[in-house]
């Protein structure tokens, strides 16, 4: 039966992906139809300005919003699965203000730097960032309670930025750093794709292959234990698999939080607690979450663009506050 609501919801989520994502290529400062956005797939024209935004603009948008949501969202699960802490999200974990960090040093450090090296740099930045978390969460008293990991990364996240800011003002690279600040997919090109998009695809499948280790290890690391879990490597796999989404994430698009943190929770709520359909359902309505959210950045306030990541904020921070809420209810 499980399953088989499983296989409803994720038919059910494609569906509204795929819708999105025409929905997203139709629209912005110039309204596209269906029948060009067709006719530029099927006989393209170099010369008709309509294909040609499409092709080279529109689509790798769409694209990387798509994969943006479903590294975000699956990198939440997986953080959530392992640590039972249903505030779990890159973004407030302090991976993106590590990936940011980073990248503002490496910006200064390396001109010219390639696509790939600043991918190379915002998964060592999410790393150090995660690393940081973890140890000020450790120092401090109370245990693994949820609100504590989460303070920890509010400190980290603000110090990271502050020094983020100030490393861009003075190298004067405030501009470069405005995008990654932000959250933003309206510059993401074939290239970047082109790097982006294998790191994302392989972590989700690994993370797909892991589920089923993640489901039970989230009932505890005794029972895991007892059927044979290898509950260090699992938690060692899984924090390499939720750098690399994170860190590719930031690359395309900057700093987005609350997709990681949500999506998870609405998937549990549709199939139940089982990680095995949690994790693709979480991919695929991450990417549906994103899609839509880019929708309104550009139709709100039109011809300008409202920054993705702010759009995200506001449907996010009231369903934060929300389990925020519940955790310390059970206190």
């Amino acid at each position: 039966m499980k399953i088989r609501i499983g296989i409803l919801v994720i038919a059910g989520s494609i569906l509204a992906l795929t819708a999105a994502m025409l929905f997203s290529v139709m629209t912005g400062a110039a309204a596209i139809s269906a029948a060009d956005v067709w006719k530029a797939f099927r006989s393209f024209e170099g010369d008709n300005s309509s294909h040609l935004l499409v092709r080279e603009m529109r689509v790798p948008r769409a694209l990387a919003g798509a994969l943006i949501g479903a590294a975000l969202a699956v990198a939440g699960a997986m953080m959530q699965g392992v640590t039972k802490n249903p505030l779990a999200d890159s973004g407030l974990m302090g991976l993106s203000a590590g990936a940011g960090l980073f990248l503002a040093v490496s910006l200064i450090v390396i001109k010219g730097m390639s696509y790939p090296g600043i991918i190379g740099m915002t998964f060592a930045g999410a790393a150090f960032g995660a690393g940081c978390v973890h140890v000020i969460s450790t120092l401090v008293p109370g245990g693994n309670h949820p609100m504590k990991l989460v303070l920890a990364g509010a400190t980290v996240t603000t110090l990271f930025s502050a020094v983020s800011q100030a490393l861009a003002i003075y190298s004067g690279t405030s501009q470069s750093m405005m995008f990654w600040t932000m959250g933003n997919i309206s510059g993401t090109n074939w290239l970047q794709l082109k790097a982006g998009a294998p790191v994302i695809l392989i972590s989700i499948l690994l993370a797909i292959a892991l589920s089923r280790r993640i489901s039970i290890l989230n009932m505890g690391e005794e029972i895991a234990k007892g059927v044979g879990v290898h509950v260090t490597q699992t938690r060692v796999i899984v924090t390499i698999l939720v750098v690399m989404l994170s860190g590719t994430s930031f690359a395309l698009c900057g700093s987005i939080t609350f997709v990681g943190m949500m999506v998870p929770h609405f998937a549990r709520f549709l199939v139940g607690q089982d990680y095995r359909l949690i994790i693709p359902v979480s991919a695929i309505q991450g990417a549906a979450l994103v899609m839509v959210s880019d929708i309104l950045s550009k139709i709100i306030n039109p011809p300008s663009e409202i920054p993705l990541g702010a759009v995200i904020s506001v449907i996010g921070v009231p369903i934060f506050l929300y389990y925020a809420g519940k955790e310390r209810g059970k206190e």
